[in-house]
């Protein structure tokens, strides 16, 4: 497979981008791995709903950078959207789009298929979503290891780019379980759709116990990640946030979850190893801590010491350059459904 790199200008701008986000697993920690546990999810208050560590900070700090929206894409069922709805709320989070699966009017519809068919209804979403969109935005996209986000999500950037003809995209929907009515909407969606290099970057978080090498098919664009610091700083060197954003995602996780210096330093490394940061956000955090006073809170010490470290250790500092595969889409639709087969196998033997 042929690696290249993607022509985007960087830095981007904040008020050009568009975020979306997959909510299970990816935002909220949800188990759906047996029926007790989809009986369970069905019956919680929001209140007993919990966030991803670090999720809601980093959300909140992209919201302030006044993008041009946050979309949130789930497959959870249009009959959830008010406990969800009222979970962001209460985390301080605004949206502009929403969009949940029908699965009930599908099913009424006889529409079996429909319930396991995540590519061509999240292929629909996010089509029609960038045919209202200025042709210019950029987007940066979250999902998780849970099901096949990172191939839903390249595969909507490679059409946005031109790079997908109606061919294989016909056999990749029939691949999928899409009805013949929703492959025939879909392909004149993406035929009518102005080709760009939209597409900056795809965040997929490690829920599942998945290893980071596992996406690598995908090429650098597809940023597998442990916690939310590591978008976090890969977001401030794209430009997207600021330094202070960043330390604030890393302060959450330092409160909330007990993060000490050598986490947050192994984080930051990790990524760099794998290629995806450089060392330029490491300086940038470095300035931003040397005139903060309180407002990492009690968090600030553990903030100042994960400069330190950072500060000593060797980084280059030029970006890495974002790279994207060839891909085969029918052949890694496979590949793709075995590896979540076996991530759902792990953690359904680490249950028992």
């Amino acid at each position: 497979m042929d690696r290249f790199p993607i022509a985007l200008p960087l830095p981007l701008e904040q008020n050009r981008l568009v975020y979306r986000w997959d909510l299970d697993k990816t935002y909220l920690r949800t188990d759906f791995d047996t029926v007790r546990d989809l009986v369970s999810r069905a019956f919680e208050r929001a209140s007993e709903k919990h966030t991803v560590p670090g999720a809601a900070a980093l959300l909140r700090e992209l919201r302030g950078t006044d993008p041009a929206g946050i979309y949130i894409l789930s497959g959870s069922p249009e009959q959830m959207r008010r406990v969800l709805e009222a979970k962001l709320r209460l985390d301080g989070i605004r949206w502009d789009g929403f969009v949940l699966k029908p699965s009930l009017r599908n099913l009424l519809k006889g529409q079996f298929g429909f319930l396991r068919d995540q590519v061509g209804f999240k292929l629909s979403a996010l089509l029609s979503s960038r045919e209202s969109l200025p042709a210019h935005v950029d987007e940066v996209l979250f999902g998780d290891d849970a099901e096949t986000d990172a191939f839903n999500y390249a595969l909507y950037a490679d059409i946005c780019a031109g790079r997908v003809d109606q061919d294989v995209l016909s056999r990749v929907l029939s691949a999928s379980a899409t009805t013949e009515e929703d492959m025939t909407r879909l392909l004149r969606l993406a035929w009518r759709l102005p080709k760009r290099e939209c597409v900056a970057r795809i965040f997929i978080h490690l829920d599942r116990m998945s290893s980071a090498g596992a996406f690598d098919a995908y090429g650098t664009r597809v940023c597998p990640f442990f916690n939310y610091l590591q978008p976090a700083v890969v977001l401030l060197e794209m430009g997207a946030i600021s330094a202070a954003s960043a330390l604030r995602v890393a302060a959450d996780l330092v409160i909330d979850q007990g993060f000490t210096q050598e986490a947050l330093t192994a984080s930051y490394l990790e990524l760099a190893r794998r290629g995806h940061v450089g060392g330029r956000p490491a300086e940038l955090m470095g300035e931003a801590l040397e005139h903060a006073t309180n407002e990492y809170s009690t968090a600030t010490p553990v903030l100042r010491a994960f400069g330190e470290e950072l500060a000593r250790a060797s980084l280059r500092r030029d970006p890495p350059e974002i790279d994207m595969v060839e891909l085969d889409y029918e052949a890694q639709l496979a590949r793709e459904r075995a590896r979540a087969r076996d991530a759902k196998r792990r953690v359904l033997g680490r249950l028992r």
